[in-house]
């Protein structure tokens, strides 16, 4: 079901990157989560219309050639994404993140602030400041259950009440195939990254959501990250877990056009 909806959206590549695309007008640049891919973009390519939709694979991610540092920083995914952004020519992007999807956006809009007009942060996830726990921890759990066991036992635990088994199965669908390296690299990043230090530089608009029923970034720590925004509004989604743009497609497509 996912891969012949997904056959609509073929992967491109652009050196060493892949990513899908759709659409004519202004520019949306979709950055995924830690255990996802350019496809939980997929209800946005099908639907969201009147702009050209770019949902990339971050490095060691779908098609995407993994990063040469061992152990990267948001910094360094951040770079990945502007010479992505460079190559495809796009200027005054909304870049819409969910949750590392956030971490790298922020990296990323710290110092390229000119190639972006704002952004919509879908339960960001904070990063953990140098926390080394939490990668041996993520590492531990791939280990022991792998990329199938993870999605059998992490995806339900994405969902709020409003959830539906279509929503389950596209985020099971990328959970199985993430890549050992790429996916420990990201949990590195995740470790040692500080949204909130980011956010303070950058000054033009931006939307921080997060759902009501999220469990894996809870809404104090997403309003944390609004807040340290200068240019910030929050809003809750009632009903909704961790994954908004997956588990309600047609509110948060209203959103995103939206969004002035």
């Amino acid at each position: 079901m996912v891969e012949a909806r997904l056959a609509r959206f073929p992967l491109k590549h652009s050196r060493g990157i892949s990513y899908r695309e759709t659409g004519k007008g202004p520019a949306i640049l979709m950055l995924h989560g830690i255990g996802s891919s350019s496809a939980s973009w997929l209800n946005q390519l099908e639907s969201l219309q009147g702009f050209r939709l770019i949902a990339w694979d971050a490095p060691g991610y779908g098609e995407s050639e993994r990063l040469t540092q061992e152990k990267p920083f948001p910094r360094d995914y951040a770079a990945a994404l502007a010479q992505f952004v460079d190559r495809l020519l796009l200027k005054d992007v909304l870049v819409v993140g969910n949750s590392l999807g956030c971490l790298m956006a922020a990296a990323y809009m710290k110092d390229h602030a000119d190639k972006v007009r704002g952004a919509i942060l879908i339960s960001p996830a904070g990063g953990y400041g140098g926390d080394d726990n939490v990668f041996a921890q993520r590492k531990q759990a791939l280990d022991e259950l792998g990329p199938e066991g993870m999605a059998e036992k992490r995806s339900p635990t994405l969902l709020g009440s409003k959830g539906t088994p279509e929503a389950l199965e596209l985020i099971r669908w990328s959970q199985r195939r993430i890549h050992r390296d790429g996916y420990l690299q990201a949990v590195w990043s995740l470790a040692q990254g500080r949204l909130v230090d980011d956010a303070r530089h950058f000054r033009k608009r931006v939307l921080v959501v997060c759902g009501t029923e999220d469990t894996v970034t809870p809404e104090p720590g997403c309003k944390a990250v609004a807040a340290a925004f200068p240019n910030c509004e929050y809003r809750s989604l009632p009903q909704l877990g961790h994954c908004a743009q997956i588990e309600d497609p047609a509110g948060t497509n209203a959103m995103i056009a939206a969004f002035k």
